[in-house]
């Protein structure tokens, strides 16, 4: 074996190819060829979208569970551990069984030069074949055509909304980016479009591959009810669901991965109870999480860093705000993002903005990032470190008061890092 520790596979791997971000199959299907990788698992889903990915696996990956069928899952990026991002049966891959994946790459890597990213999808995909779960589910990193995912064929396309992110990679319109969502579409496979208004370019995909698709607001419905409930709706079938995870948008995620498992398996099989209780338990860090800290105020963090995100955000915490009480927000975000475009969404539901430099190879230093969003709003306070940020928020907010951090997943790793390093703040 090349290495003996995770973070030293981690380490090399940031250098091995001279792109971080390098998109196109032929490597990867190269270096899959070599590896023999085929059929990862009995049934496969593959999530693709801009927003909502995340939450959908982890709800499609606990219903699963739940309901006795064996689950592993692919997701990126991670927030604190590399293990976050391959799991089987909820739990996180460990070291050993990394670095074993890892290892298999390399073996059949050869001369072939490969991104992060296409090591560590080669590696979960070697990781689901020799445990060929029920469901393997695969999460697109960025875009679809050309992500390394697409190597594999899904039997389940799950397409949540889409929205402008990555456009220097994929299009600076939706319905280019559409189109490159849309790549990871085989003829005849089952979508579900959790998009109540799609690009025409995935509406076109769909109808000329032939796929069978069910679409929200054509197919099937979502009624918000005012008791953390929803009910879901299909032509034949009306479930009351709880919404599991925080956020107003969080239950639009969840009527998709319903409409996914309809497509799946014999929904009738199963009562109405068993429905609603399979996503009990359903978890994602990051996420309008709440922390638990010594702030007076509350602790929300969430990796949102686009327009869209920002809008679902503010919705949300509109909803979550205290008679008297501020919402701030701590953003931090990367140079690549469109930070006037986010807080323009944001803004409404903000009363004091305060911006951090993210210590990242493509974070913003705060005064970079106030410049950026002066158009739209006031910094109040700017800081070079998270550590100074929660310094200021424990003499300044108050139990009324909401504190936000936010921007990117870089942001949010800061800040879990802060409050697990220092004991000051938890």
């Amino acid at each position: 074996m090349r290495f003996d520790t995770l973070e030293q596979w981690l380490e090399w791997q940031t250098v091995l190819h001279d792109k971080a971000i390098d998109l196109g199959l032929d490597r990867v299907r190269e270096v899959a060829d070599r590896m023999g990788i085929d059929k990862i698992a009995e049934r496969v889903i593959i999530v693709a979208g801009t927003n909502g990915k995340g939450s959908s696996v982890a709800a499609y990956e606990n219903w699963l569970h739940r309901a006795g069928f064996s689950v592993a899952s692919y997701t990126s990026p991670h927030l604190l551990v590399y293990n976050e991002r391959i799991r089987h049966n909820l739990k996180l891959a460990d070291d050993r069984e990394i670095c074993e994946a890892f290892d298999a790459v390399e073996t059949a890597r050869a001369e072939t030069s490969l991104t992060y990213f296409e090591f560590g999808t080669l590696a979960s995909l070697y990781f689901m074949q020799q445990r060929q779960p029920d469901f393997a589910i695969l999460e697109v990193g960025l875009g679809g055509r050309l992500d390394a995912v697409n190597i594999i064929d899904a039997d389940l396309v799950h397409l949540t909304p889409i929205s402008l992110d990555h456009q220097s990679f994929l299009g600076n319109d939706r319905e280019s980016i559409g189109f490159e969502k849309a790549g990871v579409l085989r003829r005849g496979v089952k979508v579900v479009l959790n998009d109540a208004d799609p690009p025409q370019s995935v509406l076109a995909e769909i109808e000329r591959l032939a796929c069978q698709c069910v679409r929200i607001g054509r197919d099937y419905h979502l009624d918000q009810r005012e008791d953390s409930q929803f009910v879901w709706r299909s032509n034949d079938r009306e479930v009351v669901l709880d919404n599991v995870l925080t956020g107003a948008h969080q239950a639009h995620n969840l009527a998709g991965v319903v409409a996914g498992l309809s497509m799946l398996l014999p929904l009738g099989d199963y009562s109405a109870e068993q429905l609603r209780t399979g996503f009990h338990g359903t978890h994602i860090a990051g996420r309008l999480q709440e922390l638990q800290s010594r702030l007076a105020c509350r602790l929300m963090v969430d990796v949102g860093h686009n327009q869209d995100a920002a809008r679902a955000l503010a919705t949300s915490m509109e909803k979550l705000k205290q008679g008297g009480g501020r919402v701030v927000v701590l953003l931090g975000m990367l140079e690549d993002k469109q930070p006037d475009l986010f807080v323009e969404a944001l803004k409404p539901a903000v009363d004091t903005w305060w911006a951090m430099t993210l210590e990242s190879e493509r974070g913003l230093d705060a005064a970079a990032l106030t410049k950026r969003v002066a158009t739209q709003v006031e910094v109040e306070q700017s800081f070079e470190k998270v550590d100074a940020a929660l310094v200021h928020a424990l003499s300044s907010l108050t139990n009324q008061d909401i504190m936000l951090v936010t921007g990117s997943f870089v942001t949010v790793e800061l800040l879990l890092r802060a409050l697990s390093d220092s004991g000051e703040f938890n």
